[in-house]
């Protein structure tokens, strides 16, 4: 909500990208710092997420990487089950959730557009040979969860894990594939500003499901939770 009011003409509040640019500046964080934080307030979180995320990155145990040994997909059941049975696979729920302008026949999604989060680019989507140019990305990457508690769960609460909308999100299939079986202390997405949603969505599925961090990528974490942008609103 904007004040506009009691403004002089041609004057418009500081957004909350400006007010950080500022900060930066006034610290001698240099230009690189002015579009990073321009970029990270089109993903602004409030405060209220930002500080339940500090609390569960801190809560998350802090051990070595555990073998993969045993890693497969199949471990994680059946590849994008029906698991919430609404009568359509889980890939093409997160599509129709994350991508708009789409066309839909009998649950499969045959065309949209993605707003891509990891490269901050329109990606426009079609069913057929280029439908990889779009893929849906496990957040917390199967293989990473798998060397970091998830072998000791049960087949269900992998199936679960593996299909839970939290810990999914429809990407640029390019940067999926590069980032693979990473977590935050190998790979974050190239669109900077994105950096600390992404922070907050693994920390966030990290803790629901009891899995832990090395100690690089924690410090990886609160990197990027340091570089969040709070959103503010105008007073009336």
């Amino acid at each position: 909500m904007r004040d506009d009011d009691h403004r002089a003409p041609g004057r418009r509040r500081a957004g909350p990208w400006l007010l950080a640019l500022v900060v930066c500046v006034a610290v001698g964080a240099g230009a690189p710092a002015w579009s990073q934080s321009r970029d990270a307030a089109r993903y602004a979180v409030t405060a209220d997420d930002l500080a339940a995320g500090r609390a569960a990155l801190g809560s998350l145990p802090v051990r070595g990487r555990a073998p993969s040994t045993g890693y497969a997909r199949e471990r994680f059941g059946q590849a994008w089950a029906d698991v919430d049975r609404n009568g359509c696979d889980t890939r093409n729920d997160i599509l129709r959730r994350d991508l708009v302008a789409t066309v839909v026949e009998d649950c499969v999604v045959l065309s949209g557009t993605l707003d891509d989060p990891y490269t901050g680019v329109p990606i426009p989507f079609a069913r057929g040979p280029g439908s990889a140019e779009v893929q849906v990305d496990h957040v917390v990457a199967l293989s990473d969860a798998w060397q970091k508690g998830a072998q000791a769960w049960t087949v269900n609460q992998r199936e679960a894990f593996a299909n839970d909308p939290a810990n999914l999100l429809a990407v640029d299939g390019p940067a999926n594939q590069e980032k693979g079986a990473g977590d935050a202390a190998t790979w974050l997405p190239p669109q900077r500003g994105y950096r600390c949603v992404y922070a907050l969505r693994q920390v966030r599925v990290k803790a629901a499901y009891g899995l832990w961090v090395t100690a690089a990528e924690r410090d990886a974490l609160n990197r990027e939770l340091n570089g969040c942008v709070v959103a503010t609103v105008s007073p009336p």
